[in-house]
């Protein structure tokens, strides 16, 4: 089956290629990126030389659904609502690991993106492809909203213990962390060298574009409102996420007892691995893999519960868990083309 790529030279789309390359349902179809249509795709990528061997295109809705079956938009936010419409009336499944249709609220779009919604026709269509939580509404949709990086750690993370109603749903801290790979491939001050470099900075503070993505999915496996203190930081390696997460408890447990709970909340799902119990996970052990590893530790003393999650975030965070949805869209087994171990030291 044919894949598409729309957003052909950032992070998501080298990603998509990496994992589809060794997908067994899967092939690379159509690359497309306006802004180097016509070039071929090793110059922007060498080290794909001989094995990505194909000019890019500019964008045509027709041409792409003539000639694959799937179609994965990996563009900035603000791109994707005015490209999905035209592919969908052309019948084709889209994937869009952008921020454009996961939210509900075009009016909370408009208000943490700062830019125009998504038509509401095509927000509503959407289903937000939380793999472990919705595989059932992802197997029938036709068009996903692929999670954000930091809502994937941060949700994965918390949602066992907000379903057993087991802490106090006003007293969640999200402390957050992210390689710059994560702003992109663009060119900016934030992700310049020497201003990252030996350098670990807070930003957007409480403007975080992602708050309102993970109180959305809390709130909707709560059954009510949920806010959240919700703190990024940059610090300075290519790759990966770790949330440090805290809650207050309502009664004195054992770490054991919430890593046997987390234990059988993922016992089916093969890309989250709970740690035994005084074992935390460090974002080098899912470097280049699509899991994502739980570490959990109850203070006995303030009865606080911390619990630790790590991704990898062009992985799990963006290309990867893109491709676990395409399995779970088309009736494939869901670790199709993810097997990789991840890569360490």
């Amino acid at each position: 089956m044919k894949a598409a790529i729309i957003g052909g030279t950032g992070y998501g789309a080298i990603e998509l290629i990496r994992l589809i390359h060794q997908h067994p349902y899967l092939e690379v179809g159509t690359v497309v990126s306006n802004s180097q249509a016509g070039n071929n795709f090793n110059d922007s990528y060498p080290h794909l030389s001989e094995i990505v061997e194909q000019p890019l295109e500019k964008f045509d809705a027709a041409g792409i659904a003539e000639n694959n079956e799937v179609v994965f938009l990996a563009t900035p936010s603000g791109v994707s609502s005015s490209l999905v419409p035209q592919l969908m009336e052309t019948g084709i499944k889209c994937i869009d690991l952008s921020g454009d249709f996961r939210l509900r609220s075009a009016e909370q779009y408009e208000t943490w993106y700062r830019r125009n919604p998504a038509d509401t026709e095509y927000i509503k269509k959407a289903v937000y492809g939380l793999s472990e939580i919705y595989p059932e509404q992802i197997k029938a949709a036709t068009l996903i909203a692929n999670p954000g990086c930091y809502p994937t750690a941060a949700t994965l993370g918390i949602l066992p213990i907000l379903k057993a109603d087991m802490a106090e749903q006003g007293s969640i801290i999200i402390d957050a962390k992210s390689g710059v790979s994560g702003a992109g491939r663009g060119l900016s001050l934030t992700s310049h060298y020497t201003e990252i470099n030996e350098n670990l900075k807070a930003y957007k503070l409480g403007a975080h574009q992602h708050i309102p993505e993970i109180e959305q999915v809390l709130s909707d496996e709560n059954g009510a409102p949920i806010t959240i203190s919700f703190t990024t930081h940059l610090v300075p390696m290519s790759r990966g996420i770790m949330c440090t997460m805290y809650l207050n408890l309502h009664e004195t447990v054992s770490t054991k007892e919430i890593v046997e709970l987390y234990n059988e909340f993922y016992k089916n799902k093969p890309f989250v691995r709970v740690r035994p119990e005084g074992t935390i996970p460090a974002t080098k052990e899912v470097l280049g893999s699509n899991y994502c590893d739980i570490g959990i530790h109850v203070d006995q003393r303030t009865n606080r519960l911390t619990i630790i999650s790590v991704i990898d975030n062009l992985v799990k965070g963006a290309a990867g868990q893109a491709i676990q949805n395409a399995n779970l869209m088309f009736g494939w087994d869901e670790r199709s083309g993810l097997n990789q171990l991840p890569m360490y030291p």
